[in-house]
C-alpha cells in the first residue's frame, strides 16, 4: 500500500530519482486528485521544467500565449505566471527537470517552450502516449514512479548530451541564486556575450539575464515565506530596494511579495 500524503483534495507519494537521472531530475511525484468544486491557483514561475503524465479530468491552463485543457503537458522555462484550474478527478505522475535534463528528454530547443505549455505529444510523440497508458495501468502511485524512472532513463541515455559549457553556465547561476554576471560567464567560457545568449536560448529556453531574474525570485519567495523582512529579503537577494522587489513580484506572479509569501487558508 502506498504511503501517501494527502492535503487538500491532493493524495500523493514522492519517490527520489534513481542514481542515473538525479543530474536531470529534481523532483518526483505521484498522485491523485479529487475535486467537487473547480480549485483555481496560480503557479509562479521556477527555475525548472515541469511535466506531467496525467489521466483523468484534464487541467485548464492559462498564460500569456492563451489558454488550454490537457491531461499530459509540458512547460518551458517562465518568466511569468500560469493560471490553472482542477475540477474532477485526475491522477498521474509529475516529473519536475532541469532545463538541460528536458533538452536532453525532449530533444527540441527550449525556446520553443518558453512561457509555453504544450501536449506531451508534441514534443515526445506516441512514447508519451504509450508511457501514459502504462502509467494508468499500474498498480499503485509507487508502482507509477518506479515505472517513470525506468522509462525516463532509458530514453534520456539513448538522446544525445546537452553542452557542458551552457550546463556549467547553468550550474554557476544556480550556485549564486542569479547574482553572477553574464560577461563574466562568457568570459571564462571564451564566448561572445551574443553566443552565450544564443546556447542559453537553446539548451535552457531563456537568456541568461531572464534566468538569472527567475532564480532571483526563488531565492526571494523562499526567503520571504521562512518570515525573513522584505527589506533584508530585498537587499539579500541583489534588488535595488523595495520597490524593485515589488515590481518584479508583480511581474511574475501577479501580487506582491507579501501577498505571495503570506499563509493560505486553509480549504
Amino acid at each position: 500500500m502506498d504511503d501517501a500524503a494527502v492535503a487538500e483534495g491532493l493524495t500523493f507519494v514522492e519517490g527520489e530519482p534513481g542514481a542515473f537521472l538525479r543530474p536531470y531530475v529534481t523532483h518526483l511525484s505521484a498522485y491523485t486528485e479529487r475535486h467537487a468544486e473547480p480549485v483555481p491557483r496560480r503557479q509562479p514561475p521556477f527555475a525548472g521544467i515541469v511535466m506531467i503524465f496525467g489521466f483523468g479530468a484534464p487541467l485548464a491552463l492559462s498564460g500569456p500565449r492563451g489558454g488550454r485543457r490537457l491531461a499530459s503537458f509540458a512547460g518551458g522555462l517562465h518568466d511569468t505566471y500560469v493560471d490553472t484550474t482542477t475540477a474532477g478527478t485526475a491522477e498521474g505522475v509529475q516529473v519536475n527537470l532541469t532545463p538541460l535534463g528536458a533538452r536532453r528528454l525532449l530533444g527540441v530547443p527550449m525556446r520553443e517552450l518558453t512561457n509555453r505549455v504544450v501536449s506531451l505529444e508534441e514534443v515526445l510523440g506516441p512514447w508519451a502516449t504509450t508511457t501514459v497508458e502504462r502509467l494508468a495501468q499500474a498498480s499503485g502511485r509507487t508502482a507509477r514512479l518506479a515505472l517513470l524512472d525506468e522509462a525516463l532513463s532509458e530514453r534520456i541515455n539513448e538522446a544525445p548530451v546537452t553542452d557542458r559549457r551552457v550546463g556549467w553556465a547553468w550550474d554557476r547561476l544556480v550556485a549564486t541564486r542569479g547574482a553572477v554576471s553574464v560577461a563574466s560567464m562568457a568570459a571564462e567560457l571564451g564566448w561572445s556575450h551574443r553566443h552565450l545568449v544564443s546556447r542559453f536560448h537553446d539548451q535552457v529556453g531563456l537568456a541568461p539575464k531572464a534566468a538569472a531574474r527567475v532564480l532571483r525570485f526563488e531565492h526571494a519567495t523562499g526567503r520571504l515565506r521562512s518570515g525573513m523582512s522584505l527589506a533584508d529579503t530585498a537587499a539579500a537577494c541583489g534588488y535595488y530596494d523595495q520597490a524593485h522587489m515589488n515590481r518584479d513580484f508583480k511581474a511574475m506572479a501577479g501580487v506582491t511579495p507579501r501577498e505571495l509569501a503570506a499563509p493560505r487558508a486553509p480549504g
